[in-house]
């Protein structure tokens, strides 16, 4: 590293020399965090991610079925099987059901896996909100299964 003391021209002349020193300090600086940095980014954690097998699903007769769709005035449709119904028929329809269940199945009625799912068949348009507050009211009447039935693609 070389410092200039004087000037060919006097004291009083311009120096014409730009002093690198400083950037090429910076420069190297910042090469170096980079090396360091590039090899954090790039690994990976190693993940065995599960094979896809598309399954039918098996709906069976105690389970929920519940078709969602909006409609153009951005208004909610929800139907329990074929029926159509509001929110406030949905949540009493749902715990009654599941109160219906909880007593059916006696002593076993701890066990979440005995209760019927509820499968939710969304219409590819509905906004979210449709579904959304579906799966909220059926939480908040009990079940805790809910699945969503869509198509595969093709």
């Amino acid at each position: 590293m070389a410092m200039s003391v004087g000037g060919e021209g006097g004291d009083d002349a311009p120096m014409s020399e730009i002093n690198t020193t400083p950037l090429v300090d910076v420069m190297l600086v910042l090469l170096i965090i980079f090396l360091i940095a590039v090899p954090v980014v790039i690994k990976t954690v190693e993940v065995n991610l599960p094979k896809l097998s598309f399954q039918p699903t098996v709906s069976k007769a105690e389970n929920v079925i519940l078709s969602v769709r909006g409609t153009s005035s951005g208004t909610c449709e929800v139907f329990w099987n074929a029926s159509r119904i509001n929110s406030t028929e949905l949540l009493t329809r749902a715990a009654g059901r599941f109160k219906a269940e909880a007593d059916r199945l006696g002593p076993d009625a701890t066990d979440p896996d005995l209760f019927p799912e509820v499968h939710i068949r969304g219409d590819q348009r509905t906004p979210y909100k449709c579904i959304g507050g579906v799966v909220s009211i059926m939480q908040s009447a009990g079940f805790i299964r809910v699945g969503f039935i869509s198509s595969p693609v093709m």
